[in-house]
């Protein structure tokens, strides 16, 4: 229950950053994986009707959260992302390789099969942004360490192609 709970605000987090940044920058990537991260949104409030649990997104204005944790690394990471465009799209970086983290050790307590299935979607989704954010990164001429995961599993992620399927 608490991972759900938890995950709705974090991609909520992603989603929110990533509209300030493209704002502020008008860089394409970060509109579609907010985009994405919307979708993410959506698939977790399913859950959250379905098994009557609570929604913490009661303010779904840019940088609003519930969680203080969520609403102080908003700020942090927004923060970050001012200094320059490389920054933000590191903070992209961030944001993926943390939901990759929280997702693995989310899915180690369920055994639901619909959360399951969400859960898978939502890291391949995240494994995708990670190489998209990636790209852009070493494009701009900036590079990445893994933060949260570990850096066998970022490079493996990075250097595999996009995973494609819907749901």
């Amino acid at each position: 229950k608490d991972g759900i709970i938890f995950m709705r605000e974090e991609e909520k987090l992603a989603r929110d950053v990533y509209l300030y940044f493209y704002e502020k920058y008008g860089m394409r990537i970060f509109n579609n994986i907010a985009n994405s991260e919307s979708s993410h949104m959506s698939a977790i409030k399913i859950l959250l009707d379905k098994y009557n649990l609570p929604d913490p997104v009661l303010n779904d204005e840019i940088g609003s959260f519930q969680n203080e944790e969520l609403a102080a690394l908003y700020v942090k990471l927004t923060e970050a992302g001012d200094v320059s465009l490389l920054e933000a799209l590191k903070v992209g970086l961030t944001i993926e390789d943390l939901d990759i983290r929280d997702l693995m050790l989310f899915d180690d307590d369920v055994t639901s099969e619909d959360i399951l299935l969400v859960y898978n979607n939502l890291t391949k989704g995240s494994r995708n942004h990670l190489r998209a954010f990636y790209r852009q990164t070493t494009q701009n001429g900036g590079t990445y360490t893994a933060q949260f995961i570990t850096q066998e599993l970022f490079d493996y992620i990075i250097n595999s192609p996009k995973e494609r399927g819907a749901w």
